[in-house]
């Protein structure tokens, strides 16, 4: 069964230079998309008068960019800055147009884009292709082309559109299409950021070829949560239908597991290393959500890690798979520029201490990616040298309980 599932892999790889061809023709998202957005850590905090320091304002993304600049995110790579639901006022303007709830963001988005601008970054913004948000606010349904002019007039640069509201699956699917293409004829360059596949998939597969020629990347599965049953869940379903959704992955557009939750409550040590390594294997959009004001040392080295962020930025642009599974252990690669592979070896015991995890190094590759030799450098959770080895050889690693070893794999 393993060595069929890899000969499936390295198909889905294959195929996926064409699939590139049909990506979104808006040149942006050459890479995953990198920076920090607001919700799985503030979600729709709206009494800035109680919590202050939790509510979705004007403040809060300020603050946030400041950090972005001063303390090494931005030279890291995370250069936009995202509000997610709940910035709006309750009603349009007088002539219909969607507006900043005027207590949170008095000097509105243009101001908010305009600083944030000037740090260096780029700012994202929130709204839904049915009648209402998924808190309730407006929704850009009937309004998608005047609500494109609108972001882009504001110097918008991402939309993260969202797929609560709408009445079927015909009017999800077309809204949909009409925003993508009401962003390109505003001339100004916004990634677009959908959630169609998600809500399309309880009731009808969804068409990742249609689905790429109009988003930069797309939700698959349920939002991320602080929590390490989240994180297994987002992999398991990842890994499950990675024959439909990798092969389509490439530059221009991406499968996108959600937010990276490093650096908040739910995850110990081990299982942030998980997600930073995993995320980085599949490709994945790197969007933080957390409190940059106050971050762990520990978790700031570990997102701003530039050797992991490499390899999830590598311009070939093929996204990882799983290429084994066994008993407690998973074994996934990605292929990389210059014959290259990262691979990551998932201990996903949750008892005991750490285990140690031997495989063959022609499991890698389809059997090319260590012949007739390569050097291999171990990336997470700490950084080192494992030495030359032949296409024969076998590789042992140590993993903690929930933890994974992410590996770079060069040819010689």
């Amino acid at each position: 069964m393993a060595a069929a599932r890899r000969a499936l892999c390295w198909v889905a790889v294959a195929a996926a230079a064409a699939a590139a061809a049909l990506a979104l023709d808006n040149g942006l998202a050459r890479t995953p998309p990198m920076g920090w957005l607001h919700w799985e850590r503030f979600l729709c905090g709206t009494d800035c008068a109680a919590e202050p320091r939790r509510c979705v304002s004007e403040q809060l993304f300020v603050e946030m960019a400041d950090r972005m600049a001063a303390e090494g995110w931005r030279d890291a790579g995370y250069e936009f800055i995202c509000i997610d639901d709940c910035w709006m006022a309750p009603t349009r303007d007088e002539q219909g147009r969607l507006q900043a709830d005027p207590k949170r963001f008095p000097g509105g988005i243009r101001k908010l884009a305009d600083y944030v601008h000037s740090k260096g970054l780029k700012l994202g913004i929130y709204s839904d292709v049915g009648s209402k948000t998924c808190a309730g606010f407006p929704g850009s349904y009937n309004h998608y082309d005047l609500d494109a002019q609108t972001f882009a007039s504001w110097g918008v640069d991402l939309l993260k559109f969202d797929g609560c509201n709408s009445d079927s699956l015909e009017q999800l699917a077309e809204g949909y299409r009409l925003m993508s293409l009401a962003l390109n004829k505003t001339g100004r360059s916004i990634v677009y950021s959908c959630e169609w596949p998600f809500y399309l998939r309880p009731l009808q597969q969804p068409n990742y070829t249609e689905i790429k020629q109009y988003c930069n990347h797309w939700r698959n599965f349920y939002d991320v949560y602080d929590s390490w049953s989240s994180i297994k869940s987002i992999l398991d379903w990842t890994a499950l239908h990675q024959d439909t959704i990798v092969k389509i992955a490439g530059p221009g557009g991406w499968n996108d597991p959600d937010m990276l939750v490093i650096g908040n409550f739910g995850l110990s040590w081990d299982q942030s290393v998980t997600q930073m390594a995993m995320w980085a294997i599949m490709a994945a959009p790197l969007f933080m959500s957390n409190d940059l004001r106050h971050i762990s040392p520990e978790a700031k080295w570990l997102l701003q890690n530039k050797e992991v962020i490499a390899i999830n930025q590598d311009p070939l642009g093929k996204q990882g798979y799983q290429l084994s599974k066994d008993k407690n252990f998973q074994l996934w690669e990605r292929p990389l520029s210059g014959r290259a592979y990262a691979v990551a070896v998932l201990n996903q015991q949750e008892i005991g201490g750490p285990q140690k995890f031997t495989f063959s190094l022609t499991f890698l590759g389809n059997g090319l990616a260590c012949n007739p030799a390569c050097s291999i450098r171990q990336v997470l959770p700490a950084s080192r040298d494992c030495g030359v080895y032949s296409w024969i050889s076998s590789l042992s690693v140590e993993v903690n309980p929930t933890s994974t070893v992410l590996l770079k794999v060069l040819p010689l």
